[in-house]
């Protein structure tokens, strides 16, 4: 379809899913501050005040899961006193001894296929709807922590109208935020309309037919852990590309870079950026497969939706002779193994110029 309606959401700090990502994400951190080759898989699964840590771990560093998941929580904004339990074993010797490798060489770890994606909606390469998203997500808690009516818990959407494939107006925005209960939904709406709303999204895409839809489901006072669960890895749609581009199935927060779930699919992202930010195409998607224990993908292959101005065997020419998918390379080139990712847990890990995988190369 070249005209049509594409709906992206995205979601708060204070959403339960996120505050597992954010928990898994600050421990993955702590260990690669003590040990940069620290072999995590340490998820969480949060109701109401009860947090469970588990997963497996090969790491030097020394970790204090209880307090790192407290203090996360506590840093989002939430009060209560939470009960933590923790089960977390090493890493399977099997699959430590297919991932550490001989020589030095690094072997995935695990198999499965990843994805990436770029097109020109935006400046930042991204789909246009989940960077609205997204963009009001996190206005949204920055509101929220300079207004005591708001509360940590909230959700954003927003549908896009293309005509001929290309960005016309916004056609509906969506915001749900958890709020005191003495806030009328009146008071509200102007609130969201005047602080969220306007300061992020373009006018030239708003006009008269524009919807707006905030707190739809009405009061929105119980929320967190305790007006639902949370797990890490829940929200892989809302982490990459809202729906417009696919997805592997795995999700990125609590694995450190020997997971090809997470480093490929950041490199994915990097390639497919830079062929759309040269001018080879509007869109493009990278799927690359590995299998467990080998440094190289088994398949690489590339989709550009027919926008591309050069031959899709040249696209691959170019991706040859400027990228290397080995998984020690990925690594390395994007510098995977500092303590970045407690910033990737929200508002998406892609778009956002802080991060190594976002950078715009020469290309030969």
């Amino acid at each position: 379809m070249k005209n049509y309606i594409f709906t992206s959401e995205s979601i708060t700090e204070g959403h339960p899913d996120k505050i597992c990502d954010q928990i898994a994400d600050s421990i993955l951190d702590a260990a690669l501050t003590q040990d940069p080759n620290a072999k995590m898989a340490v998820e969480a699964t949060i109701k109401d005040d009860f947090v469970l840590i588990y997963g497996e771990a090969d790491t030097k560093a020394k970790l204090d899961y209880e307090a790192i998941a407290k203090a996360t929580i506590k840093e989002i904004g939430y009060t209560e006193d939470y009960q933590v339990c923790v089960h977390v074993n090493h890493q399977s010797a099997e699959i430590h001894q297919a991932v550490v490798q001989n020589g030095g060489e690094i072997g995935a770890g695990d198999q499965g296929l990843m994805f990436g994606f770029a097109c020109d909606d935006t400046d930042n390469y991204m789909p246009a709807p989940i960077d609205y998203a997204h963009q009001l997500a996190k206005r949204l808690s920055e509101v929220r922590r300079k207004d005591n009516r708001l509360r940590p818990d909230g959700k954003t959407q927003v549908s896009v109208e293309y005509e001929d494939d290309k960005v016309k107006r916004i056609d509906t925005i969506v915001v749900s935020t958890q709020h005191a209960a003495a806030v009328s939904q009146e008071e509200l709406a102007h609130v969201i309309m005047e602080e969220v709303i306007k300061p992020v999204i373009d006018e030239k895409l708003i006009d008269e037919h524009t919807k707006y839809l905030i707190n739809p489901s009405g009061s929105f006072v119980l929320g967190g852990s305790f007006g639902d669960s949370g797990t890490t890895g829940r929200k892989i749609v809302v982490d990459t590309y809202g729906g417009m581009g696919r997805i592997g199935g795995g999700c990125f927060s609590s694995k450190d870079p020997s997971k090809v779930d997470r480093s490929a699919a950041y490199y994915a992202r990097y390639v497919a950026k830079n062929i759309v930010a040269h001018g080879y195409a509007r869109k493009c998607e990278i799927q690359v497969a590995y299998a467990i224990g080998k440094a190289k993908p088994v398949s690489i292959m590339v989709e550009t939706f027919g926008t591309n101005t050069v031959s899709h065997g040249e696209i691959l020419e170019i991706i040859d002779r400027n990228f290397d998918f080995s998984v020690s390379n990925i690594i390395k080139e994007l510098d995977l193994c500092k303590p970045i990712y407690k910033k990737t847990a929200c508002y998406g890990h892609f778009g956002r110029d802080e991060f190594s995988w976002e950078q715009i190369i020469d290309l030969k």
